[in-house]
């Protein structure tokens, strides 16, 4: 190293005095390229130590509808796979009540460690729309773990009433309007939603009569008090194959199982009226990434067993599984749609 305009002497003296502030410059550098290094190998070793550690106990699935509904029963038959499979200890408990809210906020309470899991169906994309005071938000108070199960309704009559098809159900209402009643299994359930949907895509009126116990609504629907509902796959089957209702419509893209000589909406002109049903799993938002990886693996390995695609089968659903990014996708498509049925309708909670 040269310094111009200085004497030899000069030149030796600030080189002696400045290499040992290089070798200071340069041993700083290491060290700080090493403490980086250990950091992010700290890092690490902590999100796998996490991961492996998980579950450090039992893992609760908090369904917000009651026993022997389709939510209720694919959290049962996960839970029971992932105890055989993993070894993790599981318990499913039901909490109903106050549009899925009562479920919604136990799993909010707790820590976002993925011991708590809620299942997110159609009515928890609502939740927003509905019950704007309580400002919860599927798409933020919670991450998406897995798309569990899809599946569609089937559009049902009376026999007595005069239709055979969608159009002609369509020109009926129109016919006379606010005349014919739909039902479903409670305000801001799927039957209920998928009627409204089906009133603003096609301009008709139709009363809504929801119902809290399933035999009564059936019931009401055979006797010809109500006109027609949008029903799961399975029991629309089973009753129209005993000539007790008239399927003449599933809500899918393209025909169904065990339902194959019922027209789908699209075949009848009316691709805007296509409308899945899912179940999905979500935890708390804040859950380490590699819980929810490792959730996410667990089930997706569960989907592919025969006893889990089995009973999904049983219920009229097929599995879905995927990545928890497609699942949150879908949750934040699901609450602009559904926001936007409830908006266009005007439907409200009932006081």
């Amino acid at each position: 190293m040269e310094l111009i305009g200085y004497s030899k002497r000069e030149q030796v003296r600030e080189v002696i005095t400045a290499a040992p502030f290089e070798e200071d410059v340069m041993s700083r550098l290491r060290s700080i390229i090493y403490c980086a290094s250990a950091l992010a190998l700290l890092a690490s070793s902590e999100s796998f130590a996490t991961s492996e550690a998980f579950p450090a106990g039992v893992i609760r699935i908090v369904v917000p509808t009651g026993p022997g509904t389709p939510p209720d029963i694919i959290s049962r038959v996960i839970a029971a796979e992932l105890s055989k499979t993993e070894g993790w200890r599981m318990v499913v408990e039901n909490r109903p009540g106050a549009l899925q809210t009562i479920g919604m906020t136990d799993v909010l309470n707790q820590p976002a460690d993925g011991h708590t899991i809620y299942p997110m169906s159609v009515p928890t994309m609502a939740v927003p729309a509905l019950l704007p005071n309580m400002k919860l938000k599927p798409d933020s108070d919670f991450a998406p773990v897995l798309k569990i199960s899809s599946s569609y309704n089937v559009l049902v009559v009376n026999p007595s009433f005069p239709v055979k098809s969608l159009p002609e159900l369509i020109a009926a209402l129109k016919g006379q309007p606010g005349k014919f009643n739909f039902s479903s299994a409670g305000f801001g359930t799927p039957a209920h939603l998928i009627g409204e949907m089906f009133k603003l895509q096609s301009d008709v009126q139709a009363t809504h009569v929801p119902y809290q116990q399933a035999q009564q609504r059936v019931s009401d629907l055979l006797n010809g008090t109500n006109q027609f509902d949008f029903l799961a796959s399975v029991t629309a089957a089973n009753f129209a194959d005993s000539g007790k209702l008239r399927a003449i419509a599933v809500t899918a893209p393209n025909r169904v199982a065990g339902l194959m000589d019922v027209p789908t909406v699209v075949e009848q002109g009316y691709p805007n009226l296509v409308v899945e049903d899912y179940v999905g799993f979500a935890v708390k938002s804040g859950t380490a990434p590699e819980i929810i990886a490792r959730l996410n693996t667990a089930m997706n390995k569960a989907l592919q067993t025969p006893k889990v695609r089995e009973a999904l089968a049983n219920l009229g659903a097929v599995p879905a599984g995927g990545t928890a990014a497609e699942f949150g996708a879908l949750i934040s498509q699901q609450i602009a749609h559904w926001g936007k049925v409830v908006k266009d309708s005007g439907i409200k909670m009932p006081e």
